[in-house]
């Protein structure tokens, strides 16, 4: 039986890994199997490329290709390793970015080209979509709010992409709109600025109906 493929998208702040902690349980009070992951990361191998990209004080030339394909380079490791096998066995994977991200990032933030960063996407991906993207949106003054108060509680934990200036988080919050506009069907905004319990309630309603029983 084929599994479900959950995704949650928004920039810097949004509430992603607090959202996916509480439909995890909330699935799995139900009875289902539940697979969480992050991107960058989720296998040995993406966890590494994850410091590479984000943490590592080595990280500071990085061009904005070198970032892309590394980017894709953990996805499709995560994709054939974890997700592929997980969708296979009927599990629901929930997964705290994925391609979206790469658009919004990489081919708005960065400006690298759109047709090349989708072509690299094919790559990694190949037909694994997943089923609902749950975009959670903040305004930049909330994004920006929610990242120092991060900074502040784990000084030690430097994140390269919370370094970038504004315009850069505005063309990702551009990117993200022009992906939500069009793939209608599966990207479903979420207002992320309400209480915890709130967004919780407006997730459940967009997965409950997606369920096999």
């Amino acid at each position: 039986m084929a599994g479900l493929f959950i995704s949650f998208e928004g920039n810097e702040g949004s509430g992603k890994s607090t959202q996916i902690a509480l439909l995890s349980n909330r699935l799995g009070s139900l009875g289902h199997r539940v697979r969480t992951l992050r991107e960058p990361g989720g296998t040995p191998i993406g966890e590494e490329i994850r410091h590479t990209l984000k943490h590592s004080h080595a990280n500071q030339a990085m061009t904005a290709e070198a970032e892309l394909l590394l980017m894709n380079a953990s996805r499709a490791q995560l994709v054939r390793e974890v997700i592929r096998p997980a969708l296979e066995s009927g599990e629901i994977v929930l997964c705290d970015r994925f391609y979206d991200s790469t658009v919004a990032y990489q081919a708005y933030g960065r400006r690298l080209d759109l047709r090349m960063v989708e072509g690299v996407i094919e790559v990694a991906v190949g037909e694994t979509r997943p089923d609902l993207t749950l975009l959670l949106i903040v305004s930049a003054e909330v994004s920006q709010r929610r990242m120092q108060s991060r900074a502040s509680s784990s000084p030690a934990l430097r994140d390269r992409f919370e370094e970038a200036d504004r315009q850069f988080f505005a063309r990702v919050d551009h990117g993200y709109e022009a992906i939500a506009q069009a793939n209608p069907e599966r990207v479903k905004s979420v207002d992320a600025e309400r209480s915890a319990e709130d967004v919780e309630e407006a997730i459940w309603r967009l997965v409950k109906p997606l369920l096999r029983s």
